[in-house]
Order: C-alpha cells, then sequence, then structure tokens
C-alpha cells in the first residue's frame, strides 16, 4: 500500500514514482552538512522550509534542479538512488 504522500500526489496526475524518487534526493540532499549548507545558500531556502514543504512537488523539483546545476552532485544522487541521472531529471520535470 503506497504511503499518503505518494498516494496523494499519484491522484494529483504526478507519477508516484517521480514523487518518491524527488523525495529520495531531497534526503540525499540534506543527509551530509556542507551539501546541506550548500543547497540552503544557493536556494535561500530554511530549514523550516525544507520541514514544512518537504511533500510540496514545487520543493522537489526545484530541489532536483538544484542537482542539476552540479553534476557530480547529480550522478553521486542517481547512483546513491539506484536510478540514472537522466531518470532522476525527469523525475523534477514531471513534478515541476
Amino acid at each position: 500500500m503506497a504511503g499518503p504522500f505518494i498516494a496523494s500526489n499519484a491522484r494529483q496526475g504526478q507519477s508516484a514514482d517521480a514523487f518518491t524518487i524527488a523525495l529520495g534526493a531531497l534526503g540525499w540532499a540534506v543527509s551530509e552538512p556542507a551539501r546541506a549548507d550548500r543547497l540552503l545558500a544557493l536556494t535561500g531556502l530554511t530549514p523550516d522550509d525544507l520541514r514544512a514543504r518537504a511533500t510540496d512537488p514545487a520543493l522537489l523539483a526545484a530541489v532536483i534542479g538544484y542537482l542539476e546545476g552540479y553534476e557530480p552532485d547529480l550522478i553521486a544522487c542517481a547512483d546513491a538512488l539506484g536510478v540514472a541521472p537522466a531518470d532522476l531529471v525527469a523525475a523534477g520535470r514531471g513534478l515541476a
């Protein structure tokens, strides 16, 4: 059974896979302090923003967009999630 967030987003016409991949990307992006600090500094987001909007498709798409801006992170994140970098990018576009 899908979790409430995944099911909710799937009902809105968004792929549950895209949502799951993007949520994983957010988790990966903030899992290392220096990388999390860079995300916050470059996006202007705050930790409170991330907590409050962690399931917001627009925020998740923006996080993937941030990863696209630095290819080594995009590749490392995709590798950690077990997806191709192109699939990670497609997930972001699917949520935008």
